[in-house]
Order: C-alpha cells, then sequence, then structure tokens
C-alpha cells in the first residue's frame, strides 16, 4: 500500500505533524515505518530495479560467536551519546545471549507486531485466508458479511493475479451475476461487522489517535484499511463506507440498492451468492512486518482472539498472543502488553523476548513460523528500512523490524557477521530526546551494521 503526502495546505500540515511525529508517523516522511516494500509478498510480482541483497545467513564456521568479540566489535557504536536508556541483546540462533546491556523492560514501539505476527501463524497456520460474503437474507435483502480481511480493497486491483482479487469490485460483480440468474435486479443491503466484538478503538491509546488519523478503528468489515477513498485521510465509520461502496459497484454492474443500507446480522445459516478471499496468513504477515502496518497487525490480533478464545476483540487479542507465545516457550517476564500493534504507550517489552521470539521463528521444527523471518524488511533494499543504511556495511546484510513511538527507537532483526554467525539481536532505545530522533535512529543503525563486521 502506497501512502503519500500531497497538495496539504501548510496550515494542515503544521496541525498535524505533532500527532505523527508522538506515534511514530513522522519516520514515514523519513523512510521509517510505512514505507512501500520493492518486494511485494504476492507470487509473480517483479520488483523495481535495486541492488539485490546480499544472503543474510551463511553456514556458521563454529557453533557460537564469542562474546567478548561482539562487545568490542560493538563498543564504538555503544558510545553515541544518542543512544539514551539502552538496551542491547546479540544472540546466535539459538541459546542464551551472547551480549546483554541494560536491563528490564521497554516500550517496544512496532517491534511488538513480531510477537503478534508469530502468534498469528502459530494458530492459524502460513495457509489460512479470511472470506468477504455476500449472503441472502430473503429473495431481495443482501448482507455483506465481513470476514476480517486486513487488506481487502474497494477497487479491483489492475495488476496481478486474478485468483488474489480481494475487491469489493470483484465481490459486487460475482454478486451480480448469481442475482441476474435469479432474475433480481432490486435489492436491500445491509452490512454485518459481527465477527468482532467490544470497542473499535483500543482504550490504551491516546485519545487523538482516531481524529488526527493515526491509525483506522478496528473492525471486521472496510475497504483499504479505512482510507478516505478521496486520497486523503481516514473515514469515520469504515464498515459503512465499505458497504456503499459496495452498493455504488453493485449499481454499475446493473443491480438497482435501495437506498438505505443499515448494520444487521445476518443469519446463521443464510445462503451465500458469493465471496472473495485474502492472502494467505503468511503473506499477511510478510506485509504487516514491511510496512509495519498498525491495522493489519490489530486485526491479526482480533484473528488470533477470536481462534483462541472464541472472541474478536482487542483484550481476547492480548490473551491469544500471550498464550501462544508461552505455548512455544516464549518467556513474557514483567511484559505488558496492550494491543497488536506497539501503538500503545503502556506496551512494555523485554528486548530478550523479542530475541526469543525470532530466534523460534527461525528454528527448523517451526517452518510454519517462517514468513516472520522473510518479512524482515532488508537494509537499504526495502520496506521501513528501504532508505536505511545507505552507505553502511549493514546494506543488504541486515533485516530488521523497526519500532517508532514519541521518545522509542527500535530495531529487531537478524543479520550475519564476518565469519558467517548468524545473529539475532534487539536495541531498544527509550526516553530518546524529540530533536535527536534521527540521531538515535541513525545511531542504532550503526550498532547493527557493526554486527555485520565483527569477526565473532
Amino acid at each position: 500500500m502506497l501512502l503519500g503526502v500531497t497538495g496539504v495546505l501548510v496550515v494542515a500540515l503544521t496541525g498535524s505533524a505533532g500527532a505523527a511525529y508522538r506515534t511514530g508517523l513522522i519516520d514515514d516522511w523519513f523512510g521509517d515505518d510505512t514505507s512501500p516494500p520493492l518486494v511485494a509478498p504476492v507470487p509473480g510480482f517483479t520488483p523495481p530495479t535495486a541492488p539485490a541483497p546480499r544472503p543474510v545467513a551463511r553456514r556458521a564456521p563454529s557453533p557460537r560467536p564469542s562474546p567478548v568479540a561482539v562487545r568490542r566489535a560493538l563498543e564504538p557504536a555503544l558510545q553515541d551519546p544518542h543512544l539514551a536508556d539502552l538496551r542491547v541483546v546479540v544472540a546466535p540462533l539459538s541459546g542464551r545471549p551472547v551480549l546483554d546491556l541494560g536491563h528490564g523492560t521497554s516500550t517496544p514501539a512496532s517491534t511488538l507486531k513480531l510477537l503478534t505476527a508469530t502468534a498469528a501463524l502459530e494458530v492459524l497456520g502460513p495457509d489460512h485466508t479470511f472470506a468477504t460474503r455476500v449472503v441472502a437474507d430473503g429473495r431481495r435483502d443482501l448482507v455483506l458479511v465481513g470476514g476480517g480481511d486486513p487488506f481487502l480493497e474497494g477497487k479491483q486491483p489492475t495488476d496481478g493475479p486474478a485468483r488474489l482479487d480481494a475487491s469489493l469490485q470483484t465481490l459486487a460483480a460475482r454478486t451480480a451475476k448469481k442475482l441476474r440468474a435469479r432474475h433480481v435486479s432490486r435489492v436491500r443491503l445491509a452490512y454485518d461487522t459481527s465477527l468482532f466484538t467490544g470497542p473499535r478503538v483500543d482504550p490504551h491509546w491516546p485519545r487523538g489517535y482516531i481524529p488526527d488519523d493515526v491509525v483506522s478503528p478496528i473492525t471486521a468489515l472496510w475497504a483499504d484499511e479505512g482510507l478516505n477513498p478521496d486520497g486523503f485521510g481516514r473515514v469515520a465509520d469504515p464498515p459503512a463506507t465499505a458497504a456503499e461502496t459496495f452498493a455504488a459497484y453493485l449499481v454499475e454492474d446493473g443491480v438497482e440498492v435501495l437506498p438505505k443500507i443499515t448494520s444487521a446480522r445476518a443469519r446463521r445459516h443464510a445462503p451465500e451468492l458469493a465471496r472473495v478471499t485474502s492472502l494467505p496468513v503468511a503473506d499477511i504477515v510478510e506485509r504487516v512486518l514491511q510496512d509495519s502496518d498498525n491495522e493489519g497487525a490489530e486485526v491479526l490480533a482480533h484473528q488470533v482472539g477470536l481462534a483462541t478464545e472464541g472472541e474478536g476483540s482487542f483484550d481476547a487479542g492480548v490473551r491469544g498472543v500471550t498464550a501462544t507465545l508461552r505455548g512455544l516457550g516464549i518467556g513474557l517476564p514483567d511484559a505488558t502488553i496492550q494491543d497488536g500493534s506497539g501503538l500503545s504507550r503502556h506496551d512494555r517489552l523485554d528486548a530478550e523476548t523479542l530475541v526469543r521470539v525470532l530466534q523460534v521463528a527461525s528454528a527448523p521444527d517451526h517452518p510454519e513460523l517462517r514468513s516472520v523471518i522473510t518479512g524482515l524488511p532488508v537494509a537499504a533494499y526495502d520496506g521501513s528500512l528501504g532508505s536505511r543504511f545507505d552507505h553502511s556495511p549493514g546494506r543488504g546484510l541486515v533485516r530488521a523490524k523497526t519500532g517508532t513511538l514519541t521518545g522509542t527507537s527500535a530495531l529487531a532483526g537478524i543479520t550475519t557477521d564476518a565469519r558467517g554467525h548468524a545473529l539475532v539481536f534487539a536495541l531498544v532505545s527509550n526516553h530518546v530526546r524529540y530533536a535527536e530522533t534521527l540521531d538515535t535512529r541513525a545511531a542504532l543503525d550503526r550498532l547493527a551494521a557493526a554486527l555485520t563486521t565483527c569477526r565473532c
């Protein structure tokens, strides 16, 4: 999903700049957490010309890197004064850390998405998909049923394989075809969002997130993640807007839709007329991690809650994610998790937990979790690292999830040292001063890059 800011009046930009910084969205404009990926996760897509990343991991010549060598390699970068309240954990692909600096929990920001992604793959499976359906509630009554597809589109995509088309336009065309076969040309439309329950806005988020267009209300039905079809901002009621969009496409296909569109729950055994199916969870995870997609992460957490707790909500999602991680042997010492995206400033996590998640996701006995690793942006190549690590030894070697909130900058990922050891790392700096945001981010990049030059 390509996001841009064009034609914005100076007064509007000034008014929104504070909100953008508070949530780390200022990094969108500097190439951080929501930069569009150059490599799409869907099959058959040829990426634009870009420097091919070097292999991230090679067979290590010895089983374990030297803790002394790791510390020596990082020492110069650790002296950077912009690294406030720093937590550093470095480990091999399995086993205890070889370097563990700082102590206690930190605000993880978007690195928390690694936990949500891992739980979603484990619980739902990498091949699982979500369906958006239209059911008949009588001869002329239709219900558009949200299935919790985070990347349901409004308009039919013009590129990519037709089998990957999950759009309201295509769903309308399929519905109209079925209606014509039934000799129905006039219908009443309702929409059903009952798959997800509870509040649409996490109570642990700052109140300004929704009015400042930081994130959309989380719901089982929307188009384009609740972004305004006119290209600016977000809609106030994503499900209602999605239903209106669907109705407009039905009209284009020759079906008259009565003007009043309502919210209603579909009958349990109402016959299905048409459906469109989402990307597999593995591809959704890659896209969420590449773009640091907040809405996508929250929908995945809701789906985890639905699968494990029987309830698609913020609270159930948190319970489901934490229980799943513990079932994988991933400890959560002193953790406080309030959401699935890391947008909450009340989230607290030990950096060693991030390292452990990446170790488990890369382990041979967990192939179902591999998208957590393949979804990590590559330094100076794609996703939220596409414009970082230029002219750096980490270019093409570092793969990492970024994390940015006001006062927090983080990187958690995997790289390879000069001897071929694969190293897993988590770097978190809290209490970052506003004026030093980009300096801190660059300092973390230098730390990660230093691992690639280490003869560990």
